[in-house]
């Protein structure tokens, strides 16, 4: 079976990063996740990126850096989760599929009830955050 490409996004903003509950009627209802969706056929990843947060969210947003890709298998398909942090570069996220959308710090998002396929990126990204170099003031 081969692996369905789904981008997702971690887009930060004031310290915090924005989570996306997934809404009753689709699966994992009721988990929190990245927003995002699948690529589709002959699209760049960041294209989906920017299209799915628009369709999603109804904002833009600019890629500031991909990490890594990482594999997960659900019941009823292997999705490859290609996960990109970002910036909000126009407009206010809504939770237009969605039942609803929280600003959490890098620290809490442990704490939720994430998409099993979203902890490892969750993971990836709390090390990356752990690993950059500190400014003093």
């Amino acid at each position: 079976m081969r692996a369905i490409d789904v981008v997702c996004a971690l887009i930060e903003r004031d310290g915090r990063v924005l989570v996306a509950r997934r809404p009753e009627g689709k699966a994992l209802a009721g988990k929190w996740e990245f927003p995002g969706g699948k690529v589709e056929s002959g699209e760049a990843p960041e294209t989906a990126l920017l299209r799915e947060i628009r369709e999603e969210l109804g904002c833009e947003v600019r890629a500031v850096a991909a990490l890594p890709a990482r594999p997960h298998a659900y019941p009823e398909a292997t999705i490859r989760l290609l996960p990109f942090r970002c910036r909000l570069a126009a407009g206010t996220p809504e939770a237009r599929e969605h039942s609803a959308l929280a600003w959490v710090a890098p620290a809490a998002l442990a704490t939720l009830d994430l998409a099993a396929a979203d902890l490892p990126v969750l993971a990836d990204y709390l090390a990356f955050l752990s690993a950059r170099p500190r400014i003093s003031d």
